[in-house]
């Protein structure tokens, strides 16, 4: 009788593999990373933040859109003197330049 000799699990390589590439590729570069954190804990609760999750106040733009509405660099100057919107449910945010830095490589890694 022969025995089988393959490897128990050997047919998850490729899916361990891709899992790797796929969580490498969205780490993304320190700033995106703050940028990203900065996002979860200050907007996620009115914002998706990420690349396919509606956001929980339907009236607030997922943040994979935003540079259909505005180029994502001219959100800079926003950022550092306060964005105002014509609804009260958005707080004031004023970002000191790093964190501008940081949440601006975010919402371009998700253009």
């Amino acid at each position: 009788m022969r025995k089988n000799l393959a490897l128990p699990g050997l047919h998850l390589l490729p899916l361990a593999i891709a899992s790797l590439w796929m969580t490498a590729a969205v780490a993304g570069t320190p700033a995106e990373q703050r940028g990203k954190t900065f996002a979860l804990v200050n907007c996620a609760s009115c914002h998706s933040v990420d690349l396919v999750m509606p956001s929980p106040l339907p009236i607030a733009p997922p943040f994979r859109k935003l540079h259909e509405r505005y180029p994502v660099e001219g959100l800079a100057e926003a950022l550092a003197e306060g964005i105002f919107t014509g609804h009260p449910t958005m707080p004031e945010f004023r970002l000191d330049p790093d964190q501008i830095h940081d949440l601006l490589s975010y919402l371009k890694s998700l253009e």
